[in-house]
């Protein structure tokens, strides 16, 4: 995979997990580390990881194009 892929798959991971959080037990786990004075940083983050789900969208159209093509035998 490319770098920018190993990214966004991070952040899409992060924005998971922290969803998930708000889920199952009513806790933001970025507005809990950037809270207060620093709430600019959170919503930053968020909007990226935002960005970072919509340039994960386009994973789906490349499933199949990351395999290496088979050597034919002859």
């Amino acid at each position: 995979m490319k770098t920018w892929n190993w990214i966004a798959m991070i952040l899409i991971i992060v924005g998971a997990i922290n969803w998930g959080l708000v889920g199952f037990f009513r806790f933001d786990l970025i507005s809990a580390i950037f809270n207060g004075s620093a709430y600019w940083v959170a919503r930053t983050i968020f909007a990226i990881i935002g960005l970072a789900g919509l340039y994960g969208l386009t994973f789906f159209g490349r499933f199949d194009t990351d395999e290496q093509p088979q050597p034919s035998h002859r």
